[in-house]
C-alpha cells in the first residue's frame, strides 16, 4: 500500500472520530479534515488512477454532505431549506 492510501484511510477514521464528538466540538476538526480533503485527493491523483480518486471524492461526498450544501447554498446566495419551511409557517 501507497503513503497516499494510508494517509486516505487515516482520514476517514479521523473523520468518523469527529462525527461521533458533540456537535459543538466537531467544527474545527470538521473543517480542516474537510479542507485536507482536496489535497489528499490530488496526492492519491498523483500515485494512482482515476477510480481511486473517483472512490475517495465519493467518499468526501458522503461523509460531509450537509456542511457542502450549507456552504454551497451560502455562495450561491440560495434560499435555504429552513427559510423556505418558516415561510410557509406563517
Amino acid at each position: 500500500m501507497t503513503t497516499s492510501l494510508y494517509l486516505a484511510c487515516f482520514w476517514a477514521i479521523a473523520a468518523t472520530f469527529v462525527a461521533l464528538l458533540p456537535m459543538r466540538l466537531q467544527y474545527v476538526p470538521g473543517v480542516s479534515l474537510l479542507l485536507l480533503a482536496p489535497l489528499l485527493m490530488g496526492y492519491l491523483a498523483y500515485e494512482h488512477n482515476v477510480w481511486i480518486v473517483l472512490l475517495a471524492f465519493a467518499a468526501v461526498i458522503s461523509m460531509f454532505r450537509r456542511p457542502l450544501v450549507y456552504y454551497i447554498v451560502k455562495l450561491y446566495n440560495l434560499p435555504s431549506r429552513q427559510s423556505k419551511q418558516e415561510g410557509t409557517d406563517q
